[in-house]
């Protein structure tokens, strides 16, 4: 019997290693995992690169406290600040932590300008940003805050898609508006590049805070180094996590000058968060995706299995509702409970997970190869022609 307690629904299988997009399981089979640690393990598993840099750095020094400088911390944070809209950084340990402190960060703008009454913070009902108790009303779902009261304050709702709700929505305490720029748990929903920049042109009229949360979508799943840039605009705080460590936990909150420089000594911290053995992994992930032609083939790989996923729901309209994604991260909504579909592809020894809006999340690493692809195309066909 388990010591774990019951809070997750585990499957009954576990595995003893992991090769590139492949998990070997403790009964000696083989998967193809297009979960990868849900969009964390962006170079696959076992990544010979990121076990030498681990190595490297573990036999110098793992942590120290973040009341001394860091150098690879340092360079982390330089190397996002070149290539992205950011001029500062904190590090954290995972995508909830960045979130906590983005939205701490806004509220801190705002004080620290005299406005300390534009506290709140307007997001997508049902949208995902964590599962602390501040993300989960964040989120606005019900399921998700259910037996955790009292409400947290400090968080308005609009419905996805309704752009006269958001409007309305924002009042003289609105800081921020807080969106993900793809919703992954929510059923891989891609907010258009229009209504993003829209976004931004409210936000700018309005003289609010544009937050988005790249802690899924972020660091190449897109198929750009963030999902944003797809819509050419600069936000004013960006949460990160998930693809940055590779699977070593990271996370990271990214901020514009104006913001960063409210955040004063004592306002914010973390234990871990960029310690050196996390940062030494974090360079070298980035040493990966910024190679030459990395992006590209994101994109390429994208392009082809998209195409090829909607085939099969040509062939199969009455299973396949629809074919959604940006980059690697990509959902097939299905008519039918998912449940029965992911069981399935399992049993042919592909591994995908779930999302909102009945939908079948697949999430392959960043340097999938074409033949694994296929590999997957053709597990999906073949569940298709069986649940027909």
């Amino acid at each position: 019997m388990s010591a774990l307690a019951k809070n997750y629904n585990r499957r009954k299988i576990s595995f003893k290693m992991g090769k590139g997009s492949f998990l070997y399981s403790t009964d000696g089979k083989k998967y193809l995992d297009f979960v990868q640690g849900i969009a964390v393990n962006s170079l696959g598993h076992s990544n010979p690169y990121l076990i030498k840099a681990i190595n490297k750095q573990a036999k110098k020094v793992w942590h120290v406290s973040n009341a001394f400088i860091i150098p690879e911390g340092e360079r982390l944070a330089k190397r996002l600040r070149q290539k992205t809209f950011a001029d500062y950084v904190i590090f954290q340990n995972s995508g909830v932590e960045a979130t906590e402190a983005a939205i701490k960060a806004a509220r801190r703008y705002f004080y620290s300008i005299g406005k300390p009454e534009k506290n709140r913070i307007l997001c997508i009902k049902n949208s995902f940003h964590g599962r602390t108790l501040a993300a989960i009303y964040a989120s606005g779902s019900k399921k998700m805050t259910e037996g955790f009261g009292p409400k947290v304050p400090g968080f308005d709702h609009f419905n996805f898609g309704d752009h006269k709700g958001l409007k309305k929505a924002i009042t003289k305490r609105t800081a921020a508006i807080m969106i993900e720029t793809a919703m992954g748990e929510s059923g891989i929903k891609v907010i258009p590049d229009w209504c993003i920049r829209d976004l931004k042109k409210i936000c700018n009229k309005r003289k609010i805070l544009l937050i988005l949360d790249e802690v899924q979508c972020g660091i190449g799943r897109s198929g750009k180094f963030f999902a944003f840039e797809h819509a050419k605009i600069k936000p004013d705080i960006v949460p990160i996590a998930k693809g940055i460590g590779g699977g070593f936990p990271i996370g990271a909150v990214l901020m514009n000058k104006k913001v960063a420089y409210a955040m004063k000594p004592g306002s914010h911290g973390s234990t871990f968060g960029g310690n050196p053995l996390a940062m030494s992994v974090g360079n070298a992930v980035l040493d990966q995706i910024f190679k030459k032609g990395f992006l590209k083939n994101v994109q390429k790989s994208s392009k082809y299995f998209i195409s090829e996923l909607r085939k099969i729901k040509e062939d199969y309209p009455e299973t396949i509702k629809e074919v959604r994604g940006i980059g690697l991260l990509i959902g097939l909504q299905l008519y039918n409970d998912q449940t029965k579909f992911i069981k399935k592809l399992e049993d042919n020894k592909l591994l995908t997970i779930r999302a909102g809006e009945n939908v079948v999340r697949i999430l392959p690493p960043l340097n999938v190869k074409k033949q694994e692809i296929d590999l997957a195309i053709k597990i999906i066909r073949k569940v298709c022609s069986q649940l027909n």
